[in-house]
């Protein structure tokens, strides 16, 4: 999914549903192809990250249906924005489903100031930028991913060249970590407790799940 589109100048249940998962749905409704490109400047440190998500066609389609105020089964730019506005206020919240950590800790993100939709071949984009809210110099390991921790939302990035990074250190490697989710469980069994599998909303351990970026620097945190 090689989509690169520039940030240019949207309130249905549909949408919401993206975070108001409950318990009862402890897996995935909605689908969600995803890109990620991590930006870094020449000192090293990680300035933005780029998130593609396009969305399967059933979700798309009832996000046209929720969302076509005129009925003319088309989101012109007014209905396009609102959309954006609920995306943007309902994962407020989850950290916009960003997974960013140095060194095993969380790394604080700035929320985005406004995320882009669109519409095209009949399927839903959503296109943002974040930023970490200090910086963010790679030295060490530092690990990005995106993940719903409701599991409502299943998010994939298809090939590991849809996670990447822009101007990558010399002093660094990256690699695409994709868990085995039997494995995840057996390695965390002490930690994932009935609780969590009543209700993953309650703590962070649905990230020891998701696919992310791994990048691991010569250089001492």
């Amino acid at each position: 999914m090689p989509i690169r589109r520039n940030f240019t100048p949207g309130v249905g249940a549909t949408l919401l549903a993206l975070v108001c998962a409950t318990p009862a749905f402890a897996h995935p409704h909605v689908f969600a192809e995803a890109r990620l490109d991590v930006n870094v400047d020449a000192g090293g440190n990680v300035t933005s990250l780029h998130h593609v998500w396009r969305f399967d066609d059933l979700f798309s389609s009832t996000v046209l249906v929720e969302f076509d105020k005129n009925q003319d089964l088309v989101l012109d730019q007014a209905e396009l924005e609102e959309v954006a506005n609920v995306v943007h206020g309902s994962l407020a919240d989850f950290n916009y489903f960003q997974l960013v950590t140095k060194g095993g800790k969380d790394v604080p993100m700035q929320a985005p100031e406004r995320l882009v939709a669109d519409f095209v071949d009949n399927q839903l984009i959503i296109l943002f930028e974040s930023e970490p809210e200090a910086p963010l110099l790679l030295v060490g390991e530092v690990a990005f991913g995106v993940y719903d921790p409701t599991f409502y939302t299943a998010i994939d990035f298809v090939e590991d060249s849809y996670m990447t990074v822009n101007n990558l250190p010399a002093d660094c490697t990256s690699s695409v970590v994709r868990p085995d989710p039997d494995e995840a469980i057996a390695q965390n069994q002490q930690t994932l407790t009935e609780a969590f599998f009543n209700d993953p909303t309650g703590n962070d351990m649905s990230q020891i799940f998701a696919t992310r970026l791994e990048l691991n620097c010569s250089k001492d945190s």
